[in-house]
């Protein structure tokens, strides 16, 4: 069960029922809204990457989904990029933090290494030095699981990294508007013209 409380310029607030939570001021300008929330030790605030939406998340439940996720790995039933896949998307929420991989901060290169790692796959620490890795694949070339990387700052040198998803997504630690875990568009939006190339460190089926 959960509740919904709707914010002008801001977008929707949802709330789990197991989460105690309160609203401590909202301030609304044509700009900005404020929001100053108020919550116990058992819920954890996630904002999307394009902060449309706010979610307030029962840590009991979270934890209820990641154990599902775990059990269809070690139950054999996941390819190894599936698996790969499951265990990026668990972090989704995870906060941003420079300079850290894991397991539950992380910077955009960190994150990458990490998730690689906990499969048993060894790639470099740093986005550049990732970039490096590995055979330089195009956008037409990319499959699930493929490392990718970006040029943020257009000045010709990488400086960002995440994992493809398909269909155009991916998934990396943003220090952008989510500050964490998130997925992006890929063919749209920011990301679009700075994405690099891609490298492949794990054959998808």
């Amino acid at each position: 069960m959960r509740k919904t409380l709707l914010l002008p310029t801001l977008g929707t607030l949802w709330l789990h029922a197991a989460c105690d939570m309160q609203i401590v001021s909202l301030k609304n300008s044509a700009e900005r809204t404020t929001l100053v929330l108020k919550h116990d030790k058992h819920c954890e605030v996630l904002l999307d990457h394009n902060a449309t939406y706010i979610a307030l998340r029962s840590k009991v439940y979270a934890e209820m989904n990641l154990t599902k996720e775990t059990n269809a790995t070690t139950a054999g039933t996941d390819t190894p990029v599936e698996a790969l896949i499951s265990l990026a998307k668990s972090k989704l929420g995870s906060r941003y933090a420079p300079a850290k991989a894991g397991p539950d901060h992380f910077d955009c290169s960190g994150f990458v290494y990490y998730v690689f790692k906990q499969q048993g796959i060894k790639i470099p620490r740093a986005s550049l030095s990732q970039s490096q890795s590995g055979e330089k694949l195009t956008r037409e070339q990319l499959k699930r699981g493929d490392i990718l990387f970006f040029d943020t700052h257009e000045r010709k040198h990488i400086n960002h990294s995440g994992i493809y998803l398909g269909e155009g997504k991916f998934i990396h630690s943003s220090s952008g508007k989510a500050y964490g875990v998130t997925i992006s568009d890929l063919d749209k939006g920011f990301y679009k013209e700075k994405f690099r190339w891609g490298v492949r460190k794990i054959e998808a089926p």
